[in-house]
């Protein structure tokens, strides 16, 4: 069974939404914790990576 993890800070935050990751075989999962039956998508390491570097530094905006 794939275990879901949350960041300990989403607690924090006050949003009632937030990203969930999990390990898988050769890759990370993504999805939304508010729809978790809504699908989740797959990225391998290095595309992960690449996306919480964009993410810090502020260059990907909703």
């Amino acid at each position: 069974m794939t275990q879901w993890r949350k960041s300990v800070h989403s607690a924090d935050s006050g949003q009632e939404g937030c990203v969930e990751l999990a390990r898988l075989p050769l890759a990370i999962g993504v999805r939304d914790s508010k729809a978790p039956d809504a699908g989740h998508l797959v990225l391998s390491p290095s595309s992960f990576a690449e996306l919480v570097t964009r993410v810090k530094r502020g260059e990907l905006h909703s």
